[in-house]
């Protein structure tokens, strides 16, 4: 029969793989935002720019 590991162990096995989760995670998410910066950053949402004023209407 296989030998179950103690508590202590098993504890510390699923600490090691949610932190390597997480940091794979971490980067992941990085990397998401550095390919989102890199092709929002040209055409960043365009500031329209500002219309030359009419000359008031004269009726």
């Amino acid at each position: 029969m296989s030998k179950t590991p103690p508590p202590a162990d098993r504890s510390s096995e699923r600490e090691a793989r949610l932190a390597a989760a997480l940091r794979e995670n971490l980067r992941r998410r990085k990397a998401q935002s550095r390919a989102r910066a890199t092709t929002e950053a040209p055409g960043a949402a365009p500031t329209p720019s500002p219309s030359p004023a009419e000359p008031p209407r004269q009726d």
